[in-house]
């Protein structure tokens, strides 16, 4: 069987890199390697739900420690953070860290009289339309009314990307309604209608009783639907063409509910699934099923979330069809959510050869990774081991902490079954599963926080592994020192809550250089 890991060519290195010794600890004591900067960045910002305590840090000063970080690059690197920053958002979806760091950026580089670049900054953290009042509410929150020019001109560009009729009514709410961030911005729209849309907005915004122009046609079919007298509208749910009336009215199943004032029945839900993201039919699977919706309905929902060209396009994260799975009573859903999990790892790439993937599954790792969120750290690390094991040539799939032990698994068998064999094993003794279970495998992955023990055997747990076997360290919190070195030889380590830089691991074992994922 070839070792792909022996033909290997000179620079086949990952990007994150750490000192060559350990000089930091870990937070449970061992020795422990420092990051440069940019690879600290990249490694919290992946992980970064802003605002968030985690197991070991809060968030405090999680979020300083962030800031930080931030101000340094760029002013070293505008470049690299403003490619980083557009990819944190919009690939692998954390939306609140890509506000900060580009907030935080623009405040660096001011201060620093750095004045180019910063606009575009600006503007690539924002990919949604209530983002531009999500920055500029934190602006103000740490720096005081007074918007700089950069701050001003990249959140008008992207308010001209982004605001049209149908953001406006599902995102005109917040502290910085439509209206206030086109009155403190002043975006050129790029056409009549958008303009229409803006002083629309700034009307809305003042309470002034105008009517809507004519060329806002969702707006003003809107209007006449919330004109209907309460005891009509359920009525119109009945109607064959329902679903097209409400999809031309903007209407998303939140404003739906508020506007029939009554129970959110099967009828409900089957005059709005048709106008409904994905994001928002995963989260209503149990609402679904309480409301008894019929088969033919069901099978829509089912189609959509078999569909991979619509689940990679919706960029949600592999964890949010976890998390329906968990919700969702009925087994009906099951194929459908596995499926939809499917397309969303598709860069989980098929690893030839013997992979050896050990997950932990220590305390720290059950940490929730919001407050909004059942699901915890050791959920993200099995979904990630599995899928990696499943989809590798041969894989030997290990659980581990205090102790560890192998997780069975056949091939072709649902990742979403499988992650629910793994349990909770006490503290981290990443060296001890290492020792046990390598042999003579062509690559290691370790999916952990890296907080490994402190004592005699808890420096650099790969040290097990021989030099020549190449091992993939996938961090999913962004702690200031790792476990072991990356970034020379053929030690590297990745991040992150998607499946987006997994496929680094081929490029690194064909021998080319793996750059950052942006």
């Amino acid at each position: 069987m070839a070792k792909f890991n022996r033909a290997r060519a000179k620079g086949a290195l990952s990007p994150v890199k750490t000192t060559s010794r350990p000089t930091a600890c870990t937070y449970e004591g061992a020795p422990g390697y420092d990051r440069d900067t940019k690879s600290k960045l990249f490694l919290l910002a992946v992980a970064n739900m802003v605002g968030e305590h985690t197991f070991y840090e809060g968030a405090e000063d999680r979020d300083t420690r962030f800031r930080i970080l931030v101000g340094e690059v760029a002013v070293q690197d505008i470049d690299w953070l403003t490619r980083m920053v557009g990819w944190l958002r919009n690939e692998v979806g954390m939306r609140s860290a890509s506000v900060v760091a580009a907030a935080e950026g623009v405040r660096a580089r001011l201060d620093a009289s750095l004045h180019g670049d910063n606009r575009r900054l600006i503007d690539v953290a924002l990919g949604r339309a209530d983002e531009p009042g999500e920055l500029l509410a934190y602006w103000h929150a740490r720096y005081g009314r007074a918007l700089p020019q950069p701050v001003k001109r990249g959140v008008a560009d992207a308010v001209r990307r982004l605001y049209d009729e149908r953001s406006l009514i599902k995102y005109d709410t917040g502290a910085f309604r439509f209206g206030d961030v086109v009155e403190l911005t002043h975006p050129a729209p790029v056409t009549p209608r958008q303009g229409d849309l803006f002083r629309h907005a700034i009307d809305r915004r003042h309470g002034r009783d105008q009517e809507i122009p004519a060329s806002l046609e969702v707006l003003r079919a809107r209007a006449e639907l919330l004109a209907l007298p309460k005891d009509e509208r359920r009525a119109l749910l009945d109607r064959p063409d329902a679903p097209q009336i409400l999809k031309a009215a903007g209407m998303t199943w939140e404003s739906l509910a508020g506007w029939l004032q009554g129970p959110l029945t099967a009828r409900f839900w089957e005059a709005i699934i048709p106008s409904m993201g994905l994001l928002a039919l995963i989260r209503n699977l149990r609402n679904f099923d309480r409301a008894g919706i019929s088969d033919r309905a069901a099978e829509q929902v089912a189609a959509r979330l078999s569909d991979a060209k619509s689940v990679r396009r919706s960029r949600v994260l592999p964890m949010r069809f976890l998390a329906a799975y968990r919700e969702a009573p009925s087994l009906r859903w099951a194929w459908p959510l596995q499926r939809a999990l499917d397309a969303s790892l598709a860069n989980v790439p098929r690893l030839p050869g013997r992979t050896l993937v050990l997950v932990d599954r220590s305390g720290s790792m059950f940490w929730p990774m919001s407050r909004h969120s059942k699901l915890t750290q050791a959920d993200a690390a099995a979904l990630f081991g599995t899928a990696l094991a499943l989809r590798a040539e041969q894989a030997d799939l290990v659980e581990f902490g205090t102790d560890h032990r192998r997780v069975r698994f056949r091939r072709g068998e649902s990742v979403l079954s499988v992650i629910e064999r793994f349990g909770e094993l006490g503290g981290t003794n990443t060296a001890a599963a290492v020792r046990a279970h390598y042999h003579r495998h062509d690559r290691v992955i370790i999916v952990t926080d890296e907080q490994v023990w402190g004592g005699p055997n808890g420096a650099d747990p790969t040290r097990a592994v021989p030099d020549r076997v190449p091992v993939y360290t996938w961090n999913l919190a962004g702690y200031r020192a790792g476990h072991g070195p990356s970034g020379t030889g053929t030690r590297h380590t990745f991040g992150g809550l998607s499946d987006a830089a997994f496929a680094m691991i081929p490029l690194i074992e064909r021998g080319q250089a793996a750059d950052w994922p942006f």
